[in-house]
């Protein structure tokens, strides 16, 4: 799927969704404000997550800068790194630019995945891969050069914005800061998903926020998510955003 193609579909869903709203022209759900609107524009053909996802990160944002919650803003997989580019544009509007951006990926497409590694309705990911050119939008295939041209459009300092290049399994936690804000995990896989988890979650300071891109879409995702918990005693409530993504904040 093309990127013009899916943003299209993005519309089109929306606009449907605004039947809600009877008389609005507006594609997007009637409680997105228009700083929210711009920003999701902004990002179009850059992320492959929902509206939803992004609205959600940004107020989750609003809420870390409203509580004064200490820490940097951390996001693994990034593809084109539309969900920062999203983080650096609600940092601007808030006039907060002195938080560190650290963005975690191969730069060259998503890892094979393993046997773990099954949608929603149980079809291995690695089937569903093989079957596509590798070209397609499902690999993420970005260059880190055209990363940081997205990143630098946004006008957010650059000396703030660390990129990683590596699979996380290589790169943390060699590379990864003291605190967290607030932590995204888009990896898709479980053995990444867990690896994040163990080196990055304790790092995420209490009240911070943690958003999950692929928990109710990628089954590795959802178990290792899971298994920390679980193995770790971990009081986490985890809302939903939409059919993939779910939102928490760690408790004290």
């Amino acid at each position: 799927m093309t990127s013009s193609l899916a943003s299209s579909a993005r519309q089109a869903y929306w606009r449907l969704a605004s039947f809600v709203n009877p008389g609005s022209k507006s594609p997007y759900p009637a409680d997105y404000t228009p700083a929210e609107v711009e920003i999701i524009q902004s990002v179009d053909g850059k992320t492959l997550t929902t509206t939803e996802r992004v609205v959600a990160l940004v107020r989750a944002l609003d809420y870390v800068i409203q509580n004064d919650i200490p820490g940097s803003i951390v996001e693994c997989g990034v593809w084109k790194g539309g969900s920062m580019m999203a983080a650096a544009l609600a940092l601007q509007r808030l006039g907060k630019t002195n938080r560190s951006l650290y963005l975690y990926d191969t730069y060259e497409g998503m890892p094979p995945p393993t046997e773990l590694d099954k949608d929603y309705l149980g079809n291995t990911a690695s089937s569903q891969m093989a079957a596509l050119d590798k070209n397609a939008m499902i690999w993420a295939r970005a260059q880190l050069d055209e990363v940081q041209a997205n990143m630098q459009s946004t006008g957010y300092p650059g000396e703030l914005i660390s990129y990683v290049k590596g699979k996380v399994e290589d790169t943390i936690p060699q590379a990864i800061p003291n605190s967290i804000a607030l932590l995204r995990l888009d990896t898709d896989w479980y053995e990444s998903t867990k690896h994040e988890l163990e080196h990055l979650f304790p790092r995420l300071v209490p009240g911070g926020v943690l958003i999950l891109d692929d928990y109710g879409h990628w089954e590795g995702a959802r178990r290792a998510v899971d298994e920390y918990i679980d193995a770790h005693g971990i009081r986490l409530l985890l809302c939903r955003i939409d059919m993939g993504g779910r939102i928490a904040i760690k408790q004290s």
